[in-house]
């Protein structure tokens, strides 16, 4: 695929998932996504037929990610500079690229939960949210490490802790609780 193919792909996606979030995945048509992007529909159609394709696009798109994610980090010893990098990129890839699926999400629960794609994203978050812990650990530090994770991902959602708070303020303060929980101090 051709570099321009690609960045119309990209923002396609973006723009549709920009629209899911604001006016709900059902209430968004195809239509409505292009005139955004401000391109014909037969242009958009070039690239995907439905919104569920773009939808699942993202999601692979996603997936892939969160596998080389999960595969440093299990290379990763297991020591607190360690977790802590890890903390850092998951944190990163939370505001950055993964943000707008995960807002999507938030926001589109029941069409997540209806999509194959997203039971497959839900299985391999679960897999982000063990990379911190090892079966052989005890119950509580595996617990702790999971938490961690979590407290990231629930550091993205923009309402969490208030509309006086920034989002960049919010994503400090997950990390920070990750980090302690991490430490398992």
């Amino acid at each position: 695929m051709n570099a321009r193919r690609s960045d119309t792909r990209e923002r396609i996606q973006q723009v549709a998932l920009e629209l899911f979030a604001e006016r709900g995945y059902e209430k968004t048509s195809l239509r409505e996504v292009a005139e955004r992007l401000q391109i014909t529909r037969p242009a958009l159609y070039y690239h995907f037929k439905a919104k569920e394709d773009i939808l699942n696009g993202v999601i692979e798109d996603l997936n892939r990610s969160i596998d080389e994610l999960a595969g440093w980090a299990a290379a990763q010893p297991r020591t607190d500079a360690a977790r802590r990098a890890i903390l850092d990129r998951i944190s990163a890839l939370l505001q950055g690229q993964w943000r707008p699926l995960v807002r999507f999400a938030q926001v589109n629960q029941a069409v997540m939960s209806e999509l194959p794609a997203g039971e497959e994203m839900r299985h391999r978050m679960m897999k982000i949210v063990s990379v911190l812990a090892r079966p052989e650990d005890e119950l509580i530090r595996q617990f702790e490490a999971k938490l961690a994770v979590i407290a990231l991902i629930m550091g993205s959602a923009s309402f969490l802790l208030g509309p006086d708070v920034s989002d960049e303020e919010q994503a400090a303060t997950a990390l920070a609780v990750a980090v302690k929980l991490a430490s398992g101090r």
